[in-house]
């Protein structure tokens, strides 16, 4: 029902998706359909995403045919295609379409998703994928329930399945207060993410109120510091706060010795010191397809 019909378009720096590991300072062509299969209380596209179910059933878009898309990333000279802002799984089949032909351009695609999606389509799409961002809101099945209107284990079975088949995988939780800003929320999380594997890069960000949950404050910075630490120190190598450009917990540092690798200010890098992936100082391999 969204087949070819774009109601966002737009290009960012990679690392605004948000992935610090995957072609860093390249640009990224980014689409998305009306819907998504979640009900977040606190979508920030909530506009675009649950239009099908609040107006109802209205579907808008401008046509736009795969090819247009693919030529239109190119003539930007865009690096990858992100499938974002809602739930590629919604569009999946126009995704799939898509990422085909841009693979023949040489260009690279990306999921900002959920999580939300089964074996068979992450199987399918999987030959054409290069990298997700699973956005990871907490190991509660019954917060997945009332806040985000789906079931946690698939999703953390979809974070396994990516790795394995050697999909460039980060990824980011949202830190909203009162309902996963707790200790145990953040060594849980944690400790999943380095169960699957400790080169996954770990985005911590900032809640703004939005949509359903404007009662609620920002996530103080303090409480993004906080799962940091925890992070780097249940041992995952790469812990990033985000929605906090200048706190310096943006930059990447060598889990091995401790230099500064790549210095960011908000979504921009300012510098960058790996060469041929590796770590100038120490010469550890640094993770990710840089």
């Amino acid at each position: 029902m969204v087949y070819g019909k774009v109601v966002a378009r737009a290009i960012d720096p990679i690392e605004k998706k948000p992935l610090f590991h995957f072609h860093p300072g390249s640009i990224a062509y980014l689409i998305a359909t009306v819907g998504c299969n979640f009900r977040c209380k606190n979508c920030q596209n909530f506009d675009i995403s649950q239009m099908p179910k609040e107006d109802k059933k209205l579907i808008v878009g401008e046509d736009a045919s795969p090819q247009e898309i693919v030529a239109a990333a190119k003539h930007y000279d865009c690096r990858s295609i992100a499938y974002t802002y809602t739930e590629p799984t919604i569009f999946f089949e126009y995704a799939y379409d898509i990422a085909r032909l841009a693979r023949e351009e040489g260009i690279c695609n990306i999921f900002v998703t959920n999580g939300y999606i089964t074996e068979e389509a992450i199987r399918t799409i999987v030959p054409y994928l290069d990298a997700v961002n699973v956005d990871l809101k907490g190991l509660s099945e019954d917060r997945y329930l009332k806040n985000w209107g789906g079931h946690l284990n698939p999703v953390l079975d979809a974070i396994k399945l990516y790795k394995s088949l050697e999909v460039w995988v980060e990824v980011t939780t949202l830190v909203i207060p009162t309902l996963n800003d707790s200790e145990q929320d953040f060594r849980g999380i944690a400790e999943f993410i380095k169960s699957v594997g400790v080169d996954i890069p770990w985005h911590i960000s900032q809640f703004y109120p939005a949509y359903k949950l404007t009662h609620l404050y920002p996530t103080p910075v303090t409480a993004l510091r906080e799962a940091r630490e925890i992070g780097l120190e249940v041992g995952l190598r790469y812990v990033y706060e985000g929605n906090v450009p200048g706190e310096g917990g943006e930059n990447t540092y060598c889990y091995q010795c401790g230099e500064l690798l790549i210095r960011r200010y908000g979504y921009q890098i300012l510098e960058n010191n790996i060469r041929d992936s590796k770590c100038p100082r120490c010469g550890a391999m640094i993770d990710g397809i840089l």
